[in-house]
């Protein structure tokens, strides 16, 4: 029989009386965790030392809460103004300040990326997996407590597991097993009336669980969201390339990020106006004769495979170009979802028999072809488009995605091999690689001939994509995966590249590679399209002040470790006279009129940036 609980506390006394003070807490990856439940069982391994507690997850979400610097500044009043209301975990604080005790433990198969480089804790106990693999490993723990955020139906006789039905649907199985050995695992359901309900395979009857939290406090927390940030020249330019990868009745998987966004607006703006997204596509001209171009409008439609069910998914939906049904009529199959409040809101408001087309189901499901009905999945599947993002690449065809060459993890392998190896598996599917050239505005380049890691080896090449062309490396030999991986990377890099390859007899003496690539090249060939290509396609959280400090703050963060850059740009803030939107700025940082050398040195060096960045077409920081 189903407890059902108003307190927190009340709950976590009975998940203890129920399965002792040795606690192995199963959350889910990022968004669908039971907050509430998660900070009780913390407080009570805080308040008694006897309490053993390892949490078993993923992408435990951080919402920013400000800090120093011009940083601080810019994210303080966000992060009031978008996460109060947000249940934040008092374990990911405390680990944050290297405050963990000694009788909880926190271990990740994906971490938020880049945040935590430099945590010791974070970093020791995090455990490398494919998404598929992650359930059986959390299972192999000795999981005994499953502890998920649900939305209630209207008559509250069903709960969906919403944003991830991911790892639970396929844990759930094994606990039924565990249960009939006579191991106790609860199944632990937090309410959230903020979160969309989804139907299908997410709703599970009040009986599937074991304990409910609900009540007004609980159910009515915010949940985390992510803020869109703005689309630069060289996403744009990757997203342009990119739709012309798809092919029409085909199957699509987008990633989040700006890349994901920028792919998304140019799928849209292929099928509503394909002449101007052919003259796009010449524009960059840089196509490999392997590959036909794709470039008209969607008849047929796509279907959506995703591990992420992104919000640009969302928006191919409500283009009616994410309309082609699988075999179960279903429009899309994702695995779990974060994004915007807006993304959150418009899953909500949506018609319950069109939002039932968007199917929430398990990732051993998503994410690899399942072995029943084989046939039929793959015929689902046919021409996938299986679109990821990448950190850096080499030029034989590695890829790297989740961790630097001297082991600290950046974010994590999640479901990156299981799409590349899915796309080797189907007959017809591709793999799609896309990152920038270099890191930064004039950042060193992002392909390079030696990296310390792999994520992707090189076996598995297939397609990759950068803002400077498309390379169609699957079945190729060295010679020509070199010559093609140096035609994508940044004209300062490509002769390094090429006597690097020449040295290791890849490539023959004397080759140079056939064009140089500029960034500024790239950014006059979208210059004439620029109206066409917003900074912010889907909108955002953002305040106008904000949008004007991002490409700024960008600048910023890139000229870090350049003092001269730096000293120029306060040199200019120092000379300049603030036109109205960059004095809107500076107030909104309050640095309008700083008192002090520090502040005054600030408002110098992010007035210079805010003139550096002043908008014309597509004047954007290179990203």
């Amino acid at each position: 029989m189903t407890q059902r609980f108003t307190e927190a506390a009340a709950l976590a006394d009975a998940v203890i009386a129920a399965v002792g003070k040795t606690i192995v807490l199963a959350l889910p990856l990022g968004l669908g965790k039971a907050n509430h439940v998660a900070n009780a069982l913390y407080r009570r391994a805080l308040r008694d030392p006897q309490v053993d507690l390892t949490i078993q997850t993923a992408l435990s979400l951080d919402p920013p809460s400000g800090g120093e610097g011009l940083e601080g500044r810019f994210a303080g009043p966000m992060a009031k103004r978008l996460y109060d209301g947000v249940t934040r975990l008092d374990y990911v604080a405390d680990r944050r300040n290297d405050a963990l005790p000694p009788n909880v433990r926190v271990v990740e198969f994906f971490l938020q990326a880049g945040a935590l480089l430099g945590n010791r804790h974070a970093q020791e106990n995090y455990v490398t997996a494919n998404y598929t693999h992650a359930a059986g490993y959390i299972l192999a723990s000795g999981v005994n407590v499953i502890g998920q955020m649900v939305a209630p139906s209207a008559d509250r006789s069903q709960w969906s597991l919403s944003s991830n039905t991911d790892m639970t649907l396929d844990l759930l199985p094994a606990l039924d097993a565990a249960r009939e050995r006579g191991q106790p695992i609860l199944f632990v359901g937090e309410a959230n009336a903020n979160l969309p309900f989804m139907d299908g395979p997410a709703a599970l009857p009040t009986e599937r669980f074991d304990c409910l939290l609900e009540g007004e406090d609980v159910e009515a927390a915010r949940l985390f969201s992510v803020p869109k940030q703005p689309i630069g020249p060289a996403e744009y330019a990757i997203g342009l390339y990119s739709a012309a990868l798809v092919k029409d009745g085909g199957t699509i998987q987008i990633g989040i990020g700006g890349i994901g966004d920028a792919l998304t607006h140019a799928l849209i703006l292929r099928h509503r106006d394909p002449a101007t997204f052919r003259a796009m596509l010449a524009a960059l001209s840089n196509w490999p004769e392997s590959l036909e171009p794709q470039t008209e409008p969607f008849r047929e439609g796509l279907y959506g495979l995703s591990e992420m069910f992104v919000d640009g998914l969302l928006e191919l939906f409500e283009a009616g170009i994410l309309r082609r049904p699988a075999s179960d009529g279903k429009i899309l199959h994702g695995g779990f979802f974060v994004g915007p409040q807006s993304f959150y809101a418009r899953l909500r408001e949506m018609a319950p028999e069109r939002r039932a087309l968007l199917s929430m189901r398990e990732i051993s499901f998503v994410n690899a072809l399942p072995a029943e009905d084989r046939a039929i999945h793959a015929a689902d599947r046919r021409n996938a488009r299986f679109f990821n993002a990448a950190m850096l690449a080499t030029p034989l065809g590695d890829i790297c995605s989740d961790q630097l060459d001297d082991g600290r993890v950046v974010s994590g392998v999640g479901g990156q091999y299981n799409f590349v190896a899915q796309a080797f598996e189907l007959p017809d599917a591709r793999s799609v690689i896309g990152l920038p050239s270099t890191r930064g505005a004039s950042g060193p380049s992002n392909i390079l001939w030696a990296y310390g890691h792999t994520t992707i080896p090189r076996h598995l090449k297939d397609i990759v994509v950068t803002e400077y062309g498309v390379a169609d490396l699957r079945g190729r030999t060295d010679r020509d995966t070199v010559a093609a991986m140096i035609g994508l990377a940044d004209g300062r890099f490509q002769a390094g590249l090429a006597k690097a390859a020449i040295a290791a007899t890849k490539l023959e003496a004397g080759y140079a590679p056939p064009r140089r690539n500029t960034r500024a090249a790239v950014v006059e060939a979208l210059r004439p399209y620029a109206d066409r290509l917003p900074a912010y396609p889907f909108g955002t959280a953002l305040t106008a002040e904000e949008r004007r400090l991002v490409p700024a703050l960008k600048l910023l963060k890139s000229a870090k470790a350049d003092r001269l850059a730096l000293a120029r740009l306060a040199l200019a803030g120092w000379r300049m006279t603030p036109d109205p939107r960059e004095e809107a700025a500076l107030a909104r940082m309050g640095l309008d009129d700083p008192s002090g050398w520090k502040a005054r040195g600030l408002s110098a060096v992010l007035a210079g940036a805010l003139r550096a960045t002043r908008e014309d077409p597509l004047g954007r920081p290179w990203s």
